[in-house]
């Protein structure tokens, strides 16, 4: 349960009832559910840090605080958090989901068997990178009702907001699906008189569409705090070479080019001294420059005089900044899968991209924060750019690749989990489609609303519909009182006439006794309501990993390799499941080239994709004082830096590990201590 709900706003002003006059310009079915959540506030869970990256130490030996985070949370939770802490973050760059009904999925590729290390260069010589042995998993899904997108947009900007600081702007990346709808509820929250830019980014090429005009380019919608009072920096493109050639002609003795500008503009004025001569402007014209700054360029020999007896300004090719950058974004292209910055996660956005955003909106040492962290790449140029960052993201697979991000960068940060029950599943799309067969009966039924997630046919009572939570939307996680009114007086009464009962799963509940008893007094319906904790099916979904090593110290003077740490065997129910539904996939269906199954050894070695050696402490928050990962060739990246070495099953140590952690391909981590 929340340790309690923050407010949206700040304490209003005495006398004033900020809530009371509660207005949405826009109207929707369901948009009344907003007010709601908004009156409650956001949920504050208890935050543990789970893991420090990078950080220094003191005198101590002890880890140095980091403002740098990576959060493994909601937006709506990680907001609360950070209000609670007295956080604010200067700039706010999201792309959350785009509602477009896609499902994303990443490959995961099988590493290869470090027992035959020895081959593995031969391997890659034949091998491209297609034929690696590889199968997909859903990391989200971009299914929305439109009505609940909005709702749940409402509230997380909303959120954001709230710990947004004065002079802070945020950019939120959309496309034509849902763009224009969000563009309205920003009106909404942050004024139509903050809003500042349309930004559109072709992100790709045209390509061949004959029923319509190819949808080739992304919205970015930008805001402002506060009109008054926000950070700008106008961002700069280079010159081409053909306006170069037409424009920049001419070339000094020192080889600098310049060109001949008009100092003159449209109206009259009087004529100024150039090297003690007066001369008028043309006719209808007036000189732009006070005398002063006459006096000053052509000190400095800036202006000359033309062959028709007119003065012009010499501007050099040099002293300029560019061209400067407008609305439309055509030169930045998108990440394809051979880009050196390409880390293979679905919707990764260009590095350029953010570059640009933040160097606009920004200034060094501020804090900016991404909120649907993705890929890591805000967090990721932040760093770069020498300001602090705040990475959120419910997925963990979005956890683990900023971190290993953030990590080759030499990043300070900490590693944070919010406590709200998500780490009873480590991919909220993948557990929503399993909880379906977690349930004895459950299946898909035709006629009792999209609401209900399913129903059970019982022998006794016939059919008995069963809500189940969206993992991915904490506010709906929560069993309150108002839900109840909901279900019993506006669910119920739509759904057949011989339904008898009803079961609600939730994740929490405000009160559960006083939640029953509530039940039990209404008199406006005879369906019985049964509520059921999903934590005990979700709790079916975790199935940790088992490893076997042995560790052993070496007669080395090297102290950088002082111990030598050998995988024997690794064993992941998970994985092996997902390969075996994998494989029964495909022998069903084999196609026109066959199917060639994935076999695992019995060490099952290729199911590893990372170790973590922690020196510092044998509990608490994990450092990683060594850390290996193994990329789908078998080569080996050494505390985030790549090598050309293949993975053989061992790591060497510095010194004797107090814990280790092994990370599957799927992305599960397991921490064992070390006897």
């Amino acid at each position: 349960m929340p340790i309690c709900y923050i407010p949206f706003f700040p304490d209003p002003i005495r006398g004033q009832a900020l809530l009371g006059n509660f207005k949405r310009t826009l109207r929707y079915s369901g948009s009344d559910n907003a007010e709601r959540l908004v009156r409650r506030g956001m949920p504050l869970y208890e935050v543990e840090t789970v893991e420090t990256v990078g950080t220094a130490v003191d005198a101590n030996d002890s880890p140095i605080s980091t403002e740098n985070l990576v959060i493994r949370g909601e937006c709506l939770a990680a907001c609360a958090a950070l209000r609670d802490a007295g956080r604010t973050v200067d700039l706010v760059y999201i792309d959350p989901p785009f509602a477009s009904g896609a499902d994303y999925a990443k490959k995961i590729y099988i590493r290869c068997n470090p027992k035959a290390a020895a081959e593995l260069s031969k391997a890659e010589q034949t091998l491209s990178s297609d034929e690696f042995a590889a199968f997909e998993e859903k990391m989200y899904g971009d299914v929305w009702e439109k009505e609940k997108y909005l709702n749940w947009m409402y509230t997380n900007l909303l959120a954001i907001k709230s710990v947004m600081s004065d002079n802070a702007s945020i950019y939120v990346h959309l496309d034509w699906h849902i763009g224009h709808y969000v563009k309205i509820l920003m009106d909404e929250i942050f004024g139509e008189e903050n809003f500042s830019s349309e930004i559109i980014w072709k992100r790709t090429t045209s390509h061949a569409q004959k029923q319509s005009f190819a949808n080739i380019h992304d919205t970015i919608y930008c805001y402002r705090k506060d009109q008054d009072s926000y950070i700008w920096h106008p961002q700069y493109l280079p010159h081409s070479q053909k306006h170069i050639a037409r424009y920049y002609s001419n070339t000094d003795n020192d080889g600098r080019r310049y060109t001949l500008d008009n100092l003159t503009a449209a109206g009259s004025g009087p004529a100024r001294m150039f090297w003690g001569k007066e001369i008028a402007p043309p006719p209808g014209t007036h000189w732009r420059y006070s005398q002063e700054n006459i006096d000053q360029l052509c000190a400095k020999g800036l202006i000359v005089m033309t062959s028709n007896n007119r003065p012009r300004y010499k501007r050099y090719l040099d002293s300029l900044e560019g061209n400067i950058v407008s609305a439309l974004w055509d030169d930045i292209p998108p990440v394809n899968s051979q880009a050196l910055e390409s880390n293979g996660y679905a919707t990764q956005k260009p590095e350029a991209l953010l570059e640009r955003i933040i160097q606009a909106s920004s200034n060094e040492g501020m804090t900016v924060a991404d909120f649907f962290g993705g890929s890591g790449v805000t967090a990721a140029v932040a760093a770069r750019l020498g300001r602090k960052f705040i990475h959120v993201d419910i997925g963990i697979n979005s956890i683990q690749t900023a971190r290993d991000r953030l990590l080759a960068q030499k990043a300070n940060f900490s590693v944070c989990e919010i406590k709200d029950g998500v780490s009873l599943y480590r991919n909220p799309v993948q557990t929503m489609d399993k909880l379906k067969s977690l349930i004895p009966g459950l299946r898909e039924e035709n006629g009792i609303g999209e609401f209900w997630g399913g129903a059970i046919h019982d022998s006794r009572l016939g059919l008995i519909p069963v809500y189940l939570p969206n993992l991915m939307d904490c506010a709906s996680r929560i069993l309150d009182e108002p839900f109840l009114i909901r279900v019993i007086h506006q669910e119920i009464p739509e759904l057949p006439s011989e339904v008898k009962k009803v079961v609600v799963y939730y994740i929490q509940a405000e009160d559960l006794a006083a939640h029953k008893k509530f039940i039990k007094e209404q008199k406006t319906t005879m369906v019985e309501i049964e509520l059921r904790d999903l934590k005990n099916v979700l709790d079916e979904v975790v199935v940790n990993d088992e490893a076997e090593w042995t560790l052993a110290e070496k007669a080395s003077d090297d102290l950088m390799n002082r111990w030598l740490l050998t995988v024997r065997r690794f064993s992941s129910d998970r994985v092996r499941q997902k390969i075996d539904e994998y494989n029964q996939r495909g022998q069903a269906n084999p196609g026109k080239r066959g199917f060639t199954p994935i076999r695992l050894s019995e060490e099952g070695l290729e199911m590893l994709e990372a170790i973590s050696a922690d020196y510092t402490s044998a509990e608490g928050p994990f450092h990683a004082d060594r850390d290996c990962r193994i990329d789908k060739l078998g080569r080996v990246t050494l505390d985030g830096i790549k090598t050309d070495a293949f993975w053989d099953g061992t790591l060497s140590l510095a010194e004797k590990p107090l814990r280790l952690r092994f990370r599957n391909i799927c992305g599960d981590e397991s921490v064992f201590s070390v006897g």
